[in-house]
């Protein structure tokens, strides 16, 4: 998930930190109606529930790996089906736009995989976090948001929040009974998970079918669903199951429901399946959704009903609005279907249309060729409107929003966020939709590494970062900056506060949970440079092959870049320093001496008796010594003589140990590369050669960017700005970006 304000806000920390260190009970809370739970049915529960436990709120990064036939195994493309599905959804809606409401019939069937009988099943209600201010969404809000830094803070109007009441539920045309539960321990008045107690348990290996109805109630759209004016974004609107893991699955060891409640920061888990949905909207309403459209939307009196189709997902979101125009085009590439791709916009935001159709399909082309190809026959990306950007940036399988601009002018920070926000959406299709990772518990899966490889397509494109506007551009401020150098200073390598594995909201605050996407981006970059681009693409090619339709956790991703890269302990020392650990790098020069080695005064042996060498002699000597040099070397440069030069390089190490380069440049343009590659907090180098030194630097290449101070990297012999220039160009260009930032708000 990203957007531009998000952007915006990271850009101004970002600067700000620079500055300063260069220098989540059944009742309904009393207050909003909330629907009473369902009488209980002619046909009880079993007097022993068979009762499986639940993961609790301290869940966050596995480091067991899975099985081997974790999720059925891998998938080799011979199945029947795409995934080994789970659930199937049939679902009737019909949206009123005047109430901005869902009313909706859903028959859910879902297949026990376990070897256990199942009495009760949870279900998601996700759109009750926005029910009121007793919510887990809200109250984290309050807490996460305090200081800025985040999406989701507009206050709610009155009339503008919604929910989901959760009507009669059926199984086999028995009425069951429900109950809100909090998984995570969040405050009573949460109702975002209900437990469902069954009428016959599902049996091992069995499958149950629920009918239910429900009516959704759309808020104004405050973050990843709901209406603004006509528009509407139907997003988390129906009630999902929650996931039954198994043992030797993100290291469960015996079954276990994951099912947790809608937090603030955290995104979304499911499993697998077929959506078979139609929605009922007004005549003129253009509708967008998850999946293939079924024919014609077929009429009924003002009315027509859309029909989508979509296997091998674990999610469905729509959109409808009037007035939308769409733009077509189609992808086609090796072990892909032809792709339809729509960008589906506001005439106010034509401008935005084809660069998102451009960059939607050079994301498939991209993700398709570094990790695996796209397996779905259909692409939308939706435009939303002026005053909606909370609904912009929301990723879904085979269905995103991007961003909104009026005017798209090259080499512009509008340019760059709607380029890298259709990228972004389109990346979380892999990491979330067909890698579909535990974006709850694990969110470094989806947002770190779809971010990392979103950079590495810019990279791969020579695509720089523009922190400009049309206005600044004019006065020829450009600022031009590498991704991954942008994602580097928006880390806050200087004081991690969580780990890269923790969970998306055991966090200090919303501002350090943004750091899940740059630290992780810059933590990969770091890696690859250790391992080599080739071997890190591989090792991600496997761990897709590996891992797609199947849920992999963190532990999974760092066994295969272990395997692959057969650098076991080079992976195992980032994954403890940064996803585990919260590590600060800061390796410097301290000082750098370099003179010439002159003989000295004293006794000395010579021809079988000791003699003394006073320094006047010493003096005379060095002297015609020096004489003699210059004459048969009259364009000798500056550091060279007929002595030869001792250099003493101290480096000083400021927090978790790192390999590094450490180069040494001499007066005759040679240099001589050091390695500094063990534990100490200090080393010091020494080189005696025929030329004097000039500088010393660390990390000459530039590829350690987990370092958090830079400017510190090198040193001269004599005084030069040389070093501060480097990486101090860098912060000029935030510098710039920011202003041309100012100018747009």
């Amino acid at each position: 998930m990203r957007r531009e304000a998000a952007r915006v806000v990271r850009f101004v920390a970002a600067a700000c930190v620079l500055c300063a260190h260069a220098a989540w009970a059944q009742e309904p809370p009393a207050t909003t109606p909330v629907a009473a739970p369902a009488p209980t049915g002619t046909v009880a529960a079993p007097p022993v529930p068979v009762d499986i436990p639940l993961v609790g709120g301290d869940a966050a990064y596995v480091r067991t790996p899975s099985a081997p036939d974790a999720w059925g195994g891998p998938r080799n493309g011979s199945e029947a089906t795409l995934s080994d599905r789970v659930v199937s959804y049939r679902i009737q809606a019909r949206l009123d736009p005047v109430k901005h409401t869902v009313d909706g019939q859903q028959q859910l069937t879902w297949r026990n995989r376990s070897d256990r009988p199942v009495s009760s099943v949870y279900l998601h209600l996700y759109l009750n976090a926005f029910e009121g201010e007793g919510s887990t969404f809200f109250t984290e809000r309050r807490r996460l948001a305090a200081n800025g830094g985040s999406r989701g803070t507009d206050a709610v109007k009155k009339g503008e929040w919604g929910y989901i009441d959760l009507g009669n539920v059926e199984q086999d045309g028995a009425a069951l009974k429900w109950r809100y539960v909090h998984p995570d321990g969040g405050p009573a008045t949460d109702h975002t998970v209900v437990r469902v107690d069954l009428a016959q348990p599902v049996p091992a290996g069995g499958s149950g079918t629920l009918d239910m109805n429900f009516h959704s109630q759309l808020p104004r759209v405050i973050e990843r669903t709901g209406y603004v004016g006509a528009f509407h974004l139907v997003g988390q609107w129906f009630p999902k199951i929650g996931v039954l893991e198994l043992a030797g699955e993100r290291g469960a060891t015996a079954p276990r429901w994951n099912v947790h409640e809608f937090h603030f920061n955290s995104e979304f888990y499911a499993d697998f399946g077929e959506y078979d949905v139609r929605m009922t909207v007004p005549k003129g309403y253009v509708v967008g959704a998850v999946g293939e459209q079924q024919g014609d939307p077929v009429p009924e009196g003002n009315e027509l009903t859309w029909h989508f189709i979509q296997g091998d997902v674990h999610d469905f979101a729509w959109m409808a609005a009037p007035g939308y125009e769409t733009l077509d085009g189609e992808y086609t590439g090796p072990g892909s279907p032809p792709v339809k791709v729509r960008v589906i916009y506001p005439p106010e935001y034509k401008a935005s249309a084809a660069p998102a159709l451009k960059a939607s399909i050079d994301s498939i082309r991209y993700f398709s060729s570094t990790l695996g190809p796209y397996p779905y026959k259909t692409l939308t990306a939706v435009i939303p409107p002026f005053n909606a950007s909370e609904a912009g940036g929301m990723e879904y399988p085979t269905f995103f929003t991007a961003d909104s601009y009026r005017e798209v002018v090259p080499k512009t920070i509008n340019e760059f966020l709607l380029d890298f926000v259709t990228i972004h959406e389109f990346g979380h299709g892999y990491f979330y939709g067909l890698l579909a990772s535990n974006e709850f518990e694990e969110p470094m899966l989806d947002e770190g590494l779809n971010e990392y490889w979103d950079d590495r397509m810019l990279r791969e494109r020579g695509q720089r970062v523009y922190l400009t506007t049309p206005f600044w551009r004019f006065f020829g401020v450009e600022a031009p900056i590498g991704g991954f150098e942008l994602e580097r200073m928006l880390a806050r390598l200087a004081r991690a506060a969580d780990p890269l594995g923790q969970n998306a909201w055991n966090r200090l605050s919303s501002g350090e949970y943004g750091t899940v996407y740059s630290r992780t981006a810059t933590a990969m970059h770091d890696l690859e440079e250790r391992l080599g681009k080739d071997v890190t693409e591989k090792a991600f090619r496997q761990y897709y092959a590996t891992w797609h339709f199947r849920h992999p956790s963190i532990a999974d991703l760092q066994a295969t870049l272990s395997e692959v890269s057969g650098k076991p302990d080079v992976v195992a020392q980032v994954f403890d320093q940064f996803v585990y650990g919260t590590a600060r790098i800061d390796d410097r020069v301290t000082d750098i001496v370099s003179h010439e080695v002159l003989p000295l005064p004293g006794t000395v042996v010579k021809d079988g008796r000791r003699t003394e060498v006073d320094s006047d002699t010493i003096d005379a000597s060095v002297k015609k010594q020096r004489d003699a040099w210059k004459k048969d070397h009259p364009d000798a440069k500056k550091g060279t003589g007929p002595f030869p030069w001792k250099t003493t390089v101290t480096v000083w190490r400021d927090g978790a140990p790192v390999p590094q380069t450490l180069k040494v440049t001499f007066s005759d343009g040679s240099s001589k590369a050091l390695r500094w590659d063990d534990d100490r907090r200090w080393a010091r180098f020494e080189i005696v050669g025929p030329t004097k030194a000039v500088s010393a630097e660390l990390d000459p290449e530039r590829k350690l960017f987990l370092d958090n101070n830079k400017l510190n990297d090198s040193r001269t012999v004599d005084a030069n700005h040389a070093a501060s220039h480097r990486w101090g160009a860098d912060f000029a260009a935030l510098l710039q970006g920011f202003y041309a930032l100012l100018g747009t708000l």
